[in-house]
């Protein structure tokens, strides 16, 4: 295959999967113009491996962990985290019921507490719906480090939610406790 043809591959799958990817950015790294780059620098990264990535067992895999390796990556490099921009996640993050945006607020902002590797494990994990193996292998870890960190994770998520959490289970379960 020459590379005009490898380009136009390459270009038709970028324009299918470039939103996903940037819904899981998002939850990465709880910014929208932040997931924006983000996510164009994982398709940067995986046009130039797209010979091997297309020799994957799953070109989505190779794109979740290219995205992923580009966000943990760039949360080295920074010194600070940036703040969840209320404005922006109450009109659009992708979670949590339409009817509770003060939920939504209160989960983006907790998600943003947790360590990189923490929340990149809860949004594959719990967002992405990977099994822990393909964690695992995303995140080049094992599975009990896989499970250590969700575990930890999500202790420190019920420990910020607090109430938030409790009122979203009570609101889940039609107001009965």
């Amino acid at each position: 295959m020459d590379g005009q043809a490898r380009l136009e591959e390459f270009a038709d799958y970028a324009a299918a999967r470039q939103s996903h990817l940037k819904r899981t950015a998002f939850l990465l790294c709880g910014d929208w113009h932040e997931a924006q780059d983000l996510t164009q620098t994982a398709l940067l990264n995986l046009c130039k491996a797209w010979p091997r990535a297309k020799r994957a067992d799953s070109i989505d895999a190779y794109a979740q962990k290219t995205l992923i390796n580009a966000y943990l990556g760039g949360r080295r490099k920074r010194i600070r985290e940036r703040e969840v921009h209320a404005a922006v996640a109450v009109t659009a993050t992708p979670f949590a019921r339409e009817d509770q945006p003060d939920l939504r607020l209160a989960l983006l902002a907790a998600l943003a507490e947790l360590p990189p590797r923490g929340r990149a494990v809860v949004v594959l994990r719990f967002w992405a719906d990977f099994s822990i193996e393909a964690t695992a292998a995303a995140l080049e870890c094992s599975t009990g480090n896989v499970k250590s960190h969700s575990s930890r994770a999500l202790v420190r998520l019920r420990e910020l939610l607090g109430d938030s959490l409790a009122d979203f289970e009570y609101s889940r379960e039609g107001g009965q406790r």
